[in-house]
């Protein structure tokens, strides 16, 4: 595997980039040898953040872990993408176009408990406007997050509340 650390608020030492790859390394059984994962540390106040992306053919892998050590945040991190990686392994449509190793697609399959369900279908009318207006009729609904149609491109968008900060994000697809 490849990877591909930086850091914000954080000096990178030697020490810290071993400990992020000797832990990732323990994902190889999962990957095939050209993965590149995209590590990125971060200080914020007190808080230790470590985000890990696995662009994948199809899809990507991502998780996101803090906590009040960096150490704890890349032990965290790792399990969560381990737990993620056998949830997906589960639900390939076409195993040949993964980028798992063949060894690690033969394994037994994991519990049904993690089969997705849906339970409830929502059929909506999407009316066209723009991301602030999208915002405040989530905030009316009491959501957090909102699908429109945006006035300005005609694509369908989503808002999203993020966490903490009373702010806002947009999701637009790429054409």
């Amino acid at each position: 595997m490849r990877f591909t650390i930086s850091g914000k608020n954080i000096d990178l030492t030697p020490g810290l980039q071993s400990a992020v790859e000797s832990k990732l390394n323990k994902l190889d059984r999962y990957f095939h040898p050209d993965t590149e994962i995209i590590v990125t540390l971060s200080v914020e106040k007190d808080r230790q953040k470590i985000e890990v992306t696995v662009p994948m053919k199809g899809t990507v892998v991502r998780a996101e872990e803090v906590s009040d050590s960096m150490y704890t945040s890349i032990d965290l991190v790792q399990e969560t993408i381990e737990r993620q990686l056998i949830k997906y392994k589960n639900r390939l449509v076409d195993r040949s176009q993964s980028s798992f190793t063949p060894e690690y697609v033969d394994e037994v399959e994991a519990d049904e408990d993690d089969a997705i369900q849906i339970v409830r279908t929502k059929r909506f009318a999407i009316k066209p406007m723009d991301p602030e207006e999208a915002c405040l009729q989530m905030e009316m609904l009491g959501h957090n997050f909102f699908v429109f149609r945006n006035a300005e491109t005609d694509l369908v968008s989503v808002v999203y509340k993020r966490k903490g900060n009373n702010t806002y994000g947009l999701i637009e697809p790429e054409c």
